[in-house]
């Protein structure tokens, strides 16, 4: 091997991958070089790349005791510290000194041990996540999964809003079911007027003020009055947002106070960005130097002149905070075990506010992506930013960890995209070289996890779809967190769609998810429609795609026709999910209101009405339109009689 290839291979980068097809795909060099650049190794040729490995193999040398150990909290550890004295620094404050192997048993967190001048990161985790059973005293459950933005009615006039999120959950509940999921709520940006996407967040530790509702009344909404109108109705609440700011935001609040006071450095540096976006656009990397560097001066003196701003920005955090949490209350109110069940965006846009905020521990010069896969046949590039392993390790995780603490802080459940990334990212280089896979922390990423899923009480999802690595569902289990089902995706040996009966266990069952076809889309093949009108694939592929598809409706007990209407496909399919063996069971609001277009459309940006479509019903009427009640006949979860007799001797 030569020294750039060793040198790649000791900073964790992958020396070749398998794709789909099962074809071994090796990096090439001038990949390795890309990779190393942006993890913080900067070499050119043969003689820097073997320098800078002597130099890494030194340091490691040189330590008495790795960097890093995860271990089990609440049991005192074994580490190789015969006669050296030592100071053990507690999360949280505290610290206790010794000499020898003698530690005291860590509670759950991150610890830093000091020998000498030298510093060991100790990550104490409990030993699981919490289980459903733990958490609702059930072996399975059920819910439901919808985009928050489609949901109208209920003081979100034509677009959803957190009171909408919170009426819906109250009507799902008192139906049986124990979750409701949304879509990402992380902070789009407020300067921002052209990204609708949920997975592409400017941060992920702060919520989207789009969804703060503001008292509006429901539109009137047309039976074909179907895609939201986003620059008009984001337009019209921002103005109320302003206006209502300017009455209340100059009233002192206690509340308000304690709330920035809790969020202390972190809410303040995000709501800084949140200020200078307005000023000097929405990606840090056009700004002035001195700020896009954040040199110290230049940040003082950009607080001090937009002071005013950051404390609306603030106050908008505080209002979309308050509302999620009576969300929560409320869902929890109507019966659900769970409550909401969130989403994880895999990571944030590379120049929005996260970036930005956390920039000491991000990658430059590299998006996250994906090789080809079944859901993007010339693979995916995110444009989304990444975290360099070994700086977010530098840094106690921290970034990780706040962004964990506030996806968790009102929900039951949340669910982690593409958590394949926690044991390998895939970084596609901006020079033009292909892109290739860098190793993660995985055990140290999923104890981060378990700690701050434990601290809670939630539940974890990992999304294990797509090129999965060696390791990580064995990983994901013994961290206790579930696995992700998807009906469609299920299938054997032979490509043959697999009984639902025959599926894990420890995973949440879903016939699909916002990048894939609904029921009624994938009876009648309209994903393979899209494809071929896109271009993506021929006539005649297309009509193999069709043919393949008439198997698909055979397994879920169709004739193979592609008759929907009146065959009874969704009850049929929903029914065999119900008595799956899985431990959760989602039911997306698309299927139980009969939509037949996804979501979205991965590898689309303007081909497809991405994010877009609206549900056909308010949310007033989830609770009364039978719907649910119907598709879920088979539901032996036992909450839904629940609730039903407490509505009765109420």
């Amino acid at each position: 091997m030569s020294a750039l290839a060793d040198l790649a291979a000791d900073a964790g980068i992958l020396p070749e991958f398998r794709d789909l097809e099962g074809v071994t795909r090796p990096t090439a060099p001038e990949t390795q070089r890309a990779l190393l650049r942006a993890a913080g190794l900067d070499v050119e040729g043969e003689a820097s790349a073997r320098a800078a490995l002597a130099e890494r193999r030194a340091a490691r040398a040189a330590r008495r005791l790795k960097p890093e150990y995860v271990l089990p909290a609440d049991t005192a550890p074994t580490l190789p510290l015969d006669g050296l004295d030592w100071r053990l620094a507690i999360e949280g404050g505290g610290s206790v000194e010794g000499r020898g192997d003698a530690l005291p048993a860590l509670p759950p967190g991150i610890h830093g041990l000091f020998v000498g001048d030298e510093r060991t990161r100790l990550i104490a985790a409990p030993s699981a996540c919490p289980s459903v059973e733990a958490v609702t005293g059930r072996e399975r459950i059920w819910g439901v999964t919808a985009a928050l933005y489609g949901l109208h009615g209920a003081g979100g006039g034509a677009m959803g809003s957190y009171e909408t999120l919170a009426v819906a959950a109250d009507a799902l509940g008192r139906e049986g079911a124990d979750f409701l999921g949304i879509n990402p709520v992380h902070s789009l940006g407020w300067a921002d007027r052209e990204t609708i996407s949920p997975y592409s967040p400017s941060h992920r530790g702060f919520l989207d003020t789009r969804y703060i509702a503001t008292g509006e009344k429901a539109a009137a909404l047309r039976h074909d009055d179907r895609l939201i109108d986003y620059p008009t109705l984001c337009a019209a609440r921002r103005d109320r947002l302003e206006a209502r700011y300017e009455r209340e935001g100059a009233v002192p609040d206690a509340t308000f106070d304690r709330f920035r006071a809790d969020r202390g450095g972190t809410l303040a540096d995000f709501a800084l960005y949140e200020a200078l976006s307005e000023r000097h656009g929405t990606d840090w990397r056009d700004w002035p130097e001195p700020l896009a560097r954040r040199e110290p001066d230049a940040l003082a003196a950009a607080r001090r002149e937009h002071a005013g701003r950051i404390r609306f920005h603030e106050w908008l955090q505080w209002q979309a905070d308050a509302q999620v949490g009576d969300a929560q209350r409320r869902a929890r109110g109507a019966g659900m075990a769970l409550g909401l069940y969130l989403d994880l965006a895999v990571g944030p846009r590379r120049g929005g506010a996260e970036s930005w905020c956390e920039a000491g521990a991000v990658a430059r010069g590299v998006s996250l992506g994906a090789p080809p896969d079944h859901l993007g046949p010339d693979g995916q590039n995110w444009q989304l930013a990444a975290y360099a392993p070994e700086a977010l390790a530098a840094a106690d995780y921290a970034p990780l960890r706040r962004i964990l603490r506030e996806t968790m802080r009102h929900a039951g459940m949340i669910r982690i995209d593409h958590v394949l990334g926690f044991a390998r990212s895939y970084w596609i280089p901006d020079d033009g070289a292909p892109g290739g896979y860098i190793r993660q922390p995985m055990d140290a990423l999923l104890a981060i996890v378990a700690i701050e899923a434990v601290r809670a009480g939630c539940v974890v999802i990992g999304e294990d779809l797509g090129l999965v690595p060696d390791g990580l569902r064995a990983g994901l289990r013994a961290r206790g967190l579930y696995g992700y089902s998807v009906l469609q995706y299920e299938r054997d040996a032979k490509g043959r769609l697999r009984d639902p009966a025959t599926l894990r266990r420890d995973s949440l069952l879903c016939f699909g998810t916002h990048d894939t076809p609904t029921i009624k889309g994938f009876w009648l093949g309209r994903d393979i429609d899209w494809w071929h009108r896109l271009g993506w694939i021929d006539k005649a592929e297309a009509k193999l795609a069709h043919k393949r598809r008439e198997q698909d409706r055979r397994a879920l007990g169709g004739t193979g026709e592609d008759r929907y209407a009146g065959s009874g496909v969704s009850p049929r399919i929903t029914g065999a999910m119900m008595t799956a063996p899985a431990a959760l069971v989602a039911l997306q609001l698309d299927d139980i209101m009969d939509h037949a277009e996804a979501q979205n459309l991965p590898g689309t940006v303007a081909e497809h009405p991405n994010w877009r479509r609206r549900y056909y019903s308010p949310v007033e009427q989830l609770d009364v339109d039978g719907a649910v009640a119907a598709l879920a006949p088979h539901a032996e979860y036992g909450n839904r009689q629940r609730n039903r007799d407490e509505r009765t001797t109420s």
